[in-house]
């Protein structure tokens, strides 16, 4: 089975336990505001183009034959996205890395022989792979591939996921998946709907079923001033996951801007606003809530992935 697959990111610290590949999907059902992979939110393919490495060169012109790519009266090379069937042809002669398929149809067993090829690192370090997106539980039986593949093998499985889909989603994938890693933004649906797109129902009772469920569960909480950093949505959360019995920690994950940049590339700036990074002793005061009630945070002050995590399809 195929599916719509952006990245994998090899030597990953932070997607699970130990050293990890990702596999990152297209397709999400939210829209934070805040979101750091916006070019995996949309569910089709999408073209990134980035200026930057353009040499002009006009390989794009010539290749593309719905004339998406082509040259004005005044002379200057202009794209028409109208008339672009993103079938990536013009990212195929682009021989400067300007342009490019957001994602690519792949088969489930290529990516776990990616996924294979370092799983001496797995073994020696308690990691293993991780698969998220997007939201992963859109692709469900390409999933399931992925992950039996892994599990047959040895290698340890995580499912990254926001939790709003129907519970049969997650039933199909609990057997071949070691750790849940589970997204929580707000306890107040009406912040959760404004900020996200969707309300928080569905994903508080996908969660409470997780807690019932025979899989360890790591529960990840972007903190975003002024929309889910106050005191109160704190101490709902820890109330809230008090009694989850294979919780294996919790994560506070720092706002960053990242996300905002990679809109230029997709030809969409100023589609997503600023919001202000915490500080480290913000980070370490959220954290307290939750070591009140004996609830183990894990990180709660990590940054962005590192640039020693090196990406691949």
């Amino acid at each position: 089975m195929k599916g719509l697959v952006s990245r994998i990111q090899r030597f990953s610290t932070g997607d699970g336990p130990g050293i990890r590949s990702t596999v990152f999907l297209k397709g999400c059902n939210l829209s934070c505001a805040w979101c750091h992979n916006p070019e995996l939110m949309a569910r089709e393919n999408e073209l990134r183009f980035t200026q930057s490495n353009c040499a002009d060169c006009r390989a794009c012109v010539r290749a593309c034959a719905n004339g998406a790519w082509h040259v004005d009266a005044s002379g200057q090379r202009v794209f028409d996205a109208a008339k672009c069937a993103v079938c990536g042809t013009c990212a195929d002669s682009c021989s400067y890395d300007a342009l490019g398929l957001v994602a690519r149809w792949t088969e489930a067993g290529d990516v776990v022989d990616t996924l294979l090829r370092d799983r001496g690192y797995y073994g020696n370090s308690g990691g293993g792979i991780t698969v998220s997106g997007g939201e992963p539980l859109l692709q469900p039986g390409f999933v399931r591939e992925v992950l039996e593949g892994a599990r047959a093998a040895g290698v340890h499985t995580a499912l990254d996921t926001a939790g709003c889909v129907a519970w049969r989603h997650f039933e199909e994938l609990l057997g071949v998946t070691n750790l849940v890693l589970l997204d929580l933004k707000s306890m107040d649906s009406a912040v959760h709907l404004r900020w996200t797109g969707v309300p928080n129902e569905l994903i508080l009772e996908n969660a409470r079923r997780l807690a019932g469920a025979d899989v360890d569960v790591i529960v990840r909480i972007p903190i975003v001033p002024e929309v889910n950093d106050g005191e109160e949505n704190l101490r709902r959360t820890a109330a809230f996951l008090a009694d989850f019995p294979r919780l294996r920690g919790v994560e506070l994950l720092p706002y960053h801007d990242l996300g905002v940049g990679k809109l230029h590339v997709l030809q969409r700036p100023g589609e997503q606003r600023r919001f202000r990074t915490p500080e480290r002793s913000e980070l370490e005061a959220h954290a307290a809530p939750f070591v009140a009630r004996g609830l183990p945070v894990l990180s709660p002050t990590r940054a962005p992935a590192t640039s020693a995590a090196r990406t691949e399809l």
